[in-house]
């Protein structure tokens, strides 16, 4: 078969764009802060809170965007987003302080997540929301308030388990939320301290991409609330999550094409397109392709505020009707929680190459970060870097290469797929790797070995059209486009 480059080009949009063509620019900030290096546009995110909210006037529903917190640790993306209408969903204690250090109104911010006492005591002594995941934690915050004479803490108890009347669900069991069985005594405690406790609605974690489960969960959850009415409580929420996603690649064939030749390549019916014949969880047995791929669909046709838009015009399995009729029939506003999707084409990374050498026949390009830094394979996306040569004139020569970090550690490649380049880098070019804001950039960088973790940058057009930066601590909104 044919061996042919099989590029997975990313997906690149408006101001990111504009930032890529200015090479010099980014070329002398990795000269002078190191590499790797971070760069969001704080700018992009209202335009990616608008895009949610139009789904929302789309379908007449009302309701809080809340962004998840984890998805990064920029202070400047945080901050941009603080002067947007969105909330904020924090998952620990110092997330709280962070969201409410960056501008956050408490009554914009909803605690989720495993809770210490003092991220509970934090949360209801300024007045966050707080989603309930157990009896246990109910329990506790009943007994912060109580102990600190606090006013009422509003709550959502996040439920999980839903049983679904249609195909078999693929669902994996979450860590999270109250299962079905274990509910009653939650809404009799609720219902039994009402003076301490403000029961807002109830939410929803589930682990999958599937809108027939995600459908199915929202109609339960307006089930719910129907009960919890008739016990005298007054909800009028409902929270379904996240899990809104991104598409990080920019042909949608090319993704098919790919995990095609992979599924090939396993077998052996082609050349090899990973390091060591890594599978991505496929193996080939007796000339049968066996396992799960576990890779993240970075062509997704729907993602981010489509996907929400195409949830919403789904029928709910039980009422048949659409889950947006469902929700304004019921008097139900709804809550989200997107992430990544919040902070597409909000960022980037970019590592100086070290080395261009062989092993054993194969390219491998040495970059100045490592795996961790820029962490698509954790996340299973698949999609190539760009050249970003320091002589423009040079000649485009096309390579394919496996990239490999600067870890004293045999396992330490970006990825460990054969990386089609279109053009081959020099020592001293950078790779850019595009849309990193959203959990592959600082969720997981750590010191390994004293290796140094990438500096981040906020960058913005200010109004004569030329770019500036400063360092991400030093941005605010009220700054425009940086100092």
């Amino acid at each position: 078969m044919g061996c042919d480059p099989l590029y997975l080009d990313p997906r690149i949009n408006g101001p990111l764009r504009m930032v890529l063509d200015q090479s010099e620019l980014l070329a002398g900030l990795v000269d002078a802060l190191g590499s790797p290096l971070n760069v969001v546009l704080p700018d992009q995110v209202a335009a990616n809170v608008a895009a949610f909210r139009s789904v929302y006037a789309r379908h007449r529903l009302r309701g809080t965007i809340y962004f998840a917190n984890k998805a990064s640790r920029s202070s400047a993306l945080l901050r941009a987003l603080a002067a947007t209408e969105a909330g904020v969903d924090v998952a620990s204690l110092n997330e709280l302080r962070h969201a409410l250090g960056s501008g956050f109104a408490p009554t914009r911010v909803l605690a989720t997540g495993p809770k210490t006492e003092p991220f509970l005591w934090l949360a209801a002594r300024s007045g966050a929301s707080v989603h309930l995941d157990s009896l246990a934690e109910l329990r506790g915050l009943i007994g912060i308030v109580e102990d600190f004479g606090l006013p009422p803490v509003r709550v959502v108890p996040r439920l999980c388990g839903f049983e679904h009347t249609g195909a078999r669900v693929l669902t994996r069991p979450s860590r999270f939320g109250i299962e079905p069985a274990a509910l009653g005594p939650v809404v009799d405690l609720l219902v039994a301290r009402r003076d301490v406790v403000d029961c807002a609605g109830v939410g929803y974690h589930l682990d999958t991409s599937s809108l027939e489960e995600k459908a199915a969960a929202l109609e339960a959850c307006v089930v719910t609330l129907d009960d919890l009415r008739r016990g005298g409580l007054t909800p009028s929420t409902v929270d379904i999550g996240g899990g809104f996603g991104v598409t990080y690649l920019a042909d949608v064939a090319r993704w098919d094409r790919y995990t095609t030749a992979l599924t090939e390549a396993v077998l052996g019916t082609r050349p090899p397109l990973t390091w060591q014949g890594h599978g991505y969880g496929l193996r080939a047995e007796s000339g049968t392709i066996r396992g799960t791929l576990r890779l993240y669909p970075a062509a997704r046709t729907d993602a981010a505020h489509t996907y929400l838009d195409r949830l919403l015009a789904t029928p709910g399995p039980r009422l048949g009707r659409g889950l947006s009729t469902v929700l304004l029939e019921n008097l139900v506003d709804l809550d989200i929680e997107p992430g990544r999707a919040l902070l597409d084409q909000c960022g980037l990374t970019l590592a100086r190459v070290a080395e261009v050498g062989y092993r054993a026949g194969q390219c491998l390009i040495r970059v100045e970060a490592n795996r961790d830094d820029i962490s698509f394979e954790a996340g299973g996306v698949l999609v190539d870097p760009l050249v970003l040569p320091r002589d423009p004139a040079r000649e485009a020569r096309p390579c394919q290469a496996y990239l490999v970090g600067n870890l004293s550690l045999e396992h330490d490649f970006l990825t460990h797929r054969l990386v089609a380049l279109r053009h081959t880098p020099a020592c001293g070019d950078l790779l850019a790797f595009v849309n990193t804001a959203g959990y592959f950039s600082d969720f997981s960088a750590g010191h390994a070995l004293r290796q140094p973790v990438a500096t981040t940058v906020a960058v913005a057009v200010s109004g004569a059209g030329t770019w500036r930066w400063c360092h991400d601590e030093q941005y605010w909104p009220t700054l425009g486009a940086c100092p």
